[in-house]
Protein backbone atom coordinates (compact mmCIF):
# COMPACT_ATOMS: atom_id res chain seq x y z
CA UNK A 1 0.00 0.00 0.00
CA UNK A 2 2.86 2.58 1.01
CA UNK A 3 4.49 1.71 -2.68
CA UNK A 4 1.36 2.69 -4.50
CA UNK A 5 0.88 5.56 -2.52
CA UNK A 6 4.58 6.77 -3.40
CA UNK A 7 3.83 5.57 -6.99
CA UNK A 8 0.45 7.75 -7.57
CA UNK A 9 2.02 10.91 -5.82
CA UNK A 10 5.25 10.33 -8.12
CA UNK A 11 2.90 10.35 -11.04
CA UNK A 12 1.58 13.47 -10.16
CA UNK A 13 3.95 15.31 -9.44
CA UNK A 14 5.27 13.97 -12.60
CA UNK A 15 2.19 15.29 -14.30
CA UNK A 16 1.77 18.46 -12.77
CA UNK A 17 5.48 19.36 -13.80
CA UNK A 18 5.00 18.15 -17.11
CA UNK A 19 1.54 20.61 -17.46
CA UNK A 20 3.58 23.43 -16.12
CA UNK A 21 6.28 23.15 -18.67
CA UNK A 22 4.00 23.47 -21.84
CA UNK A 23 2.07 26.02 -20.40
CA UNK A 24 5.05 27.97 -20.40
CA UNK A 25 6.58 27.27 -23.41
CA UNK A 26 5.64 29.37 -26.00
CA UNK A 27 6.20 27.33 -29.40
CA UNK A 28 5.79 30.15 -31.69
CA UNK A 29 9.33 31.38 -30.44
CA UNK A 30 11.34 28.24 -29.91
CA UNK A 31 13.83 27.14 -31.92
CA UNK A 32 13.26 29.93 -34.60
CA UNK A 33 15.37 32.31 -36.67
CA UNK A 34 15.55 36.10 -35.97
CA UNK A 35 15.28 38.97 -38.42
CA UNK A 36 14.65 42.13 -37.30
CA UNK A 37 12.68 45.33 -38.42
CA UNK A 38 12.08 49.45 -37.88
CA UNK A 39 8.22 49.27 -37.56
CA UNK A 40 6.23 52.14 -40.36
CA UNK A 41 2.41 52.68 -41.01
CA UNK A 42 0.64 49.31 -41.60
CA UNK A 43 0.40 48.39 -45.33
CA UNK A 44 -3.10 47.56 -45.09
CA UNK A 45 -5.92 47.07 -42.16
CA UNK A 46 -8.74 44.85 -42.55
CA UNK A 47 -11.54 45.11 -40.54
CA UNK A 48 -14.03 42.26 -40.00
CA UNK A 49 -17.49 41.78 -38.07
CA UNK A 50 -18.09 38.97 -36.01
CA UNK A 51 -21.57 37.01 -35.90
CA UNK A 52 -21.58 39.02 -32.72
CA UNK A 53 -21.37 42.72 -34.19
CA UNK A 54 -18.19 43.12 -32.85
CA UNK A 55 -15.78 44.48 -35.19
CA UNK A 56 -12.41 42.83 -35.11
CA UNK A 57 -9.42 45.00 -37.12
CA UNK A 58 -6.15 43.28 -38.35
CA UNK A 59 -3.26 45.73 -39.37
CA UNK A 60 -1.00 44.53 -42.02
CA UNK A 61 2.78 45.28 -42.60
CA UNK A 62 4.84 44.61 -44.95
CA UNK A 63 8.46 45.39 -44.08
CA UNK A 64 11.99 45.01 -45.17
CA UNK A 65 13.93 42.85 -42.25
CA UNK A 66 17.65 42.11 -41.76
CA UNK A 67 19.39 39.25 -40.38
CA UNK A 68 21.94 39.46 -37.89
CA UNK A 69 24.34 38.42 -41.25
CA UNK A 70 23.16 41.80 -42.71
CA UNK A 71 20.77 39.91 -45.25
CA UNK A 72 17.94 41.56 -46.25
CA UNK A 73 14.31 39.67 -46.75
CA UNK A 74 10.91 41.33 -47.11
CA UNK A 75 8.56 40.18 -44.65
CA UNK A 76 4.09 40.19 -44.21
CA UNK A 77 2.98 39.78 -41.03
CA UNK A 78 -0.01 40.77 -38.96
CA UNK A 79 -0.73 42.56 -35.83
CA UNK A 80 -4.34 42.65 -34.02
CA UNK A 81 -3.43 46.31 -32.88
CA UNK A 82 -1.51 48.79 -34.48
CA UNK A 83 2.24 48.75 -33.94
CA UNK A 84 3.96 52.23 -32.29
CA UNK A 85 5.46 53.51 -35.51
CA UNK A 86 9.64 53.77 -35.37
CA UNK A 87 9.31 51.10 -33.25
CA UNK A 88 12.25 48.05 -33.20
CA UNK A 89 10.94 44.48 -33.38
CA UNK A 90 12.65 41.14 -33.55
CA UNK A 91 10.79 38.75 -35.52
CA UNK A 92 11.16 35.08 -35.04
CA UNK A 93 10.94 33.34 -38.38
CA UNK A 94 10.00 29.68 -39.95
CA UNK A 95 10.94 29.18 -43.32
CA UNK A 96 12.99 32.31 -44.01
CA UNK A 97 10.34 34.81 -43.90
CA UNK A 98 7.10 33.47 -42.32
CA UNK A 99 7.09 35.75 -38.74
CA UNK A 100 5.23 33.67 -35.84
CA UNK A 101 5.97 36.29 -33.51
CA UNK A 102 7.50 39.34 -32.15
CA UNK A 103 9.04 41.25 -29.33
CA UNK A 104 9.81 44.85 -29.54
CA UNK A 105 13.77 45.46 -28.61
CA UNK A 106 15.86 49.08 -27.99
CA UNK A 107 17.07 50.44 -30.66
CA UNK A 108 20.74 49.55 -29.24
CA UNK A 109 19.81 45.69 -29.88
CA UNK A 110 18.19 46.60 -33.45
CA UNK A 111 21.67 48.02 -33.97
CA UNK A 112 24.06 45.58 -32.41
CA UNK A 113 21.65 42.84 -34.48
CA UNK A 114 22.21 44.30 -37.77
CA UNK A 115 25.10 46.65 -37.54
CA UNK A 116 25.09 48.40 -41.04
CA UNK A 117 22.93 46.66 -42.56
CA UNK A 118 19.93 48.51 -42.05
Amino acid sequence: MKKFIIFVSGMFVLLVGIVLVLSNIDFNRLAKDNAYVQITKPTSVEEMKLDSGEIMTTYWYTLPAYHEDGRMIEVEFSASKELREEAYLMLYLTNEDNVTSYDEVTYEVYQRAVGGGA
